[in-house]
């Protein structure tokens, strides 16, 4: 299940990034990148790369928050102990506390 919630969240946050990427660099040149008044000295390719992977990850938090706040209070609150095996205090049927 966790497998496929992973990729429910990874898959969309990759075609976003890769749109958010051309989309980006269409109107930016990475040669024309500054930081503090300095040039990137970074070459084409390696902001390129960079920025896909922070627009990737920033999707990925995105989607994993609307992941998250999908999720029913059963799945959130539920015991991952089976019921043979809970504590005395933990024998409500919903799961543990």
């Amino acid at each position: 299940m966790w497998t496929r919630r992973l990729m429910w969240i990874a898959w969309p946050a990759f075609l976003v990034a890769a749109v958010l990427e051309m989309l980006v660099f269409a109107l930016v040149d990475p040669s024309d990148l500054h930081w503090n008044g300095e040039p990137l000295g970074f070459s084409r390719q390696a902001v390129y790369t960079v920025a896909f992977f922070v627009f990737w990850i920033m999707t990925m938090a995105s989607s994993a928050l609307t992941a998250l706040l999908s999720m029913s209070p059963f799945e959130v609150n539920r015991c991952p102990v089976p019921p043979g095996e809970r504590p005395a205090d933990c024998a409500r049927e919903g799961g543990c506390r």
